[in-house]
């Protein structure tokens, strides 16, 4: 497990730019081409809206099994399987072979990628068994060694799918998720985490080849039905979906293509949602409430409609906004999630709406700025109506405090370069080494800071919900005021973010979220105490 990131090292402090990033250079800096981008083929055209988007199974309760964990009466069992299997991500193309999650107590005929969505609720622990039946004697990119991280969740260190926390195929771990709200907001509903794979030195990789999936969470305020008065009354199933936004690179056969030595981020060039290529969905003249998700490994989105409405966007990461907020573009960093309400009801049956994506971003180092035309991600097709009970509260939940002193510890934290590898205040990543030692329950503000020149970071802190107070010395925006667990940093960006680790004792991780930049270093530990 240990061989590629030190013969990555080694190479490093022998050569010092023997791995730093190779470009092809235009007229400018911003006129960048990545040499991995360059030299592989471009994939097969495809045609968009070809085929219907998939909608993952939920994940169906186990019966209880034996185990070694503590998990209190109530608690409810799941079973989830990690295996290689073929997948159809467009009608043009043969079959492609992924790794992803599967139910073991699902029907078997689902798709791999994403996996299937787990569905909690708040007060009701879980304990999730993952089994890994990938193959040992795995060849080409990726490792058949598994950490499972659940992004955004409320969970012990053990639980918390530590990079070095690793099972081998034929093995299997629990993962005992409280579901409690211990971040400590009555108020507070998190509508969308996701799973994903984390092992040391190869998350991109896997992550990949496809092992991610969703994860949606309801509580009292947020009880998943609409007709519910006790609750928000947004709308609910089938109407409320996840939509995973990945990019991916294939080849004539139809088979992913990966560069495992572009280190900048590795950028597809070809859209999905949900594993499927720019699908269509059918919506009836309704409101819908949707998730989003951008599960790219590198690639930014900025997604539009393309009849010129709004998203009304609801919520972030970490839970609701204070109130509901019209937006024409949602920007999507990888890792960052966002909670949004579209109303297809003014629409004639047979219209169409298309989600664009506006940016453009030729390479992992960031996105260029926007796009001189829009890329179709999925297409919406009104096709009907149907009752709704639904509603967009004036109010989503309480103004959040500000705190009545200002907290007592203060730490910098840089994202930067050095010797070609990605750094956290200079350092390699070691697993040997805590750098923040932040107390159980107290308030903390970290000034993240992006000294890496033209490089763009999505940082995501484990243990703990984050809320930028200041972005370059300004306050946030409204969309982004909320609780979070991702703060993106743009090239030179400075932000200050208040962190509470108020939950669990232990070591956890916290990394760049290009996970191309994870793998070479870009990651660190603190431990709460």
């Amino acid at each position: 497990m240990h061989s590629r990131r030190d013969v990555l090292r080694a190479s490093l402090l022998a050569s010092g730019a023997l791995l730093l990033p190779r470009w092809a250079y235009g007229k400018g800096e911003d006129e960048f081409i990545s040499s991995a981008s360059s030299r592989l083929f471009p994939s097969p055209f495809l045609r968009p809206f070809a085929m219907d988007l998939p909608l993952p199974p939920v994940v169906r309760p186990a019966n209880p099994f034996g185990t070694l964990r503590s998990v209190p009466m109530g608690s409810v069992y799941h079973e989830i399987r990690a295996r290689e299997g073929m997948q159809q991500v467009h009608p043009d193309l043969p079959p492609t072979r992924v790794w992803g999650y599967e139910d073991v107590n699902g029907s078997g005929e689902g798709r791999l990628w994403p996996g299937p969505t787990f569905v909690s609720r708040e007060g009701v622990p879980m304990l999730a068994r993952f089994r890994n039946e990938l193959d040992p004697g795995h060849v080409g990119f990726g490792v058949p060694t598994l950490a499972v991280h659940r992004h955004g969740g409320d969970q012990a260190p053990e639980d918390d799918g530590h990079p070095v926390d690793y099972f081998r195929p034929g093995e299997h771990r629990d993962y005992y998720w409280p579901e409690m709200n211990h971040f400590g907001d009555a108020h507070e509903t998190q509508s969308l985490l996701w799973y994903h794979d984390h092992v040391v030195d190869f998350t991109a990789q896997n992550v990949y080849r496809g092992l991610a999936g969703l994860f949606i969470r309801y509580s009292e305020a947020d009880p998943g039905d609409e007709r519910d008065p006790r609750g928000l009354r947004l709308p609910s199933a089938p109407y409320d979906i996840g939509l995973a936004f990945q990019d991916r690179r294939f080849g004539p056969d139809g088979q992913l293509v990966y560069d495992s030595f572009d280190h900048d981020g590795f950028l597809g060039d070809t859209f999905l949602v949900n594993g499927a290529v720019q699908p269509v969905l059918r919506v009836k003249r309704r409101k819908y409430r949707f998730r989003l998700l951008c599960g790219s490994n590198a690639r930014y989105f900025d997604m539009y409609l393309s009849s010129g409405q709004p998203w009304i966007q609801i919520g972030t990461e970490g839970g609701f906004l204070e109130r509901p907020i019209p937006r024409r573009g949602i920007y999507m960093a990888p890792g960052e999630r966002y909670d949004v309400i579209v109303d297809f009801s003014s629409y004639p049956n047979g219209a169409e709406i298309v989600v664009e994506n506006r940016l453009e971003q030729v390479s992992g180092r960031k996105p260029k700025g926007p796009a001189p035309f829009a890329t179709p991600m999925m297409k919406f097709i009104v096709d009907g109506d149907a009752p709704d009970e639904s509603r967009v509260p004036l109010v989503l939940r309480p103004p959040i405090l500000e705190d009545p002193f200002p907290p007592a510890v203060r730490r910098t934290i840089e994202w930067n370069r050095s010797k070609g590898a990605w750094t956290v205040n200079g350092e390699l990543w070691d697993e040997h080494r805590i750098i923040a030692e932040p107390r159980l329950g107290e308030v903390e503000v970290w000034t993240m800071r992006n000294s890496s020149g033209g490089w763009a970071h999505p940082v995501h802190v484990h243990g703990s919900l984050s809320r930028i107070l200041r972005r370059n010395g300004r306050p946030p925006e409204p969309w982004d005021s909320g609780m979070r667990d991702m703060v993106n940093l743009n090239p030179n960006d400075e932000v200050d973010v208040r962190l509470n680790f108020q939950s669990f004792r232990g070591t956890f991780v916290f990394h760049c979220h290009n996970v191309e930049h994870e793998d070479l270093a870009m990651m660190a530990q603190l431990r709460v105490v």
